[in-house]
């Protein structure tokens, strides 16, 4: 039970940083969460696997907003807005593409 609520949590956490309206202590502090909700959770293949579907997840937001921003006119606000989420978005995939990195490493030198 305890891992279904670990798993909402960390996809609630994602959700919520997906979001172009946080201001940066907020997105930090959930940020922090993320992080230590991933921390808490096993390091087994099977919270690889979730962590690696949120990564594509993530990979395929990333492509669909820089493509918003490339519809923009350069110097408008709806540009300066859709960069900024896109660098918002790039943080989180960062995040995310750590995340699995380490889950890896840690099942590898375990010998799984």
């Amino acid at each position: 039970m305890h891992r279904y609520i670990a798993q909402a949590n960390v996809d609630h956490y994602i959700a919520l940083l997906n979001g172009a309206d946080l201001m940066p202590d907020r997105r930090s502090a959930i940020t922090k969460m993320l992080i230590s909700e991933e921390d808490g959770l096993g390091h087994d293949l099977e919270q690889l696997e979730f962590f690696e579907h949120r990564a594509a997840a993530g990979r395929k937001r990333v492509e669909h907003v820089s493509s918003l921003r490339d519809g923009f006119a350069f110097g408008t606000q709806e540009r300066r807005q859709a960069e900024e989420l896109l660098v918002n978005i790039e943080n989180l995939q960062t995040l995310l593409e750590d995340s699995c990195h380490r889950l890896r490493r840690k099942i590898h030198s375990r010998g799984l």
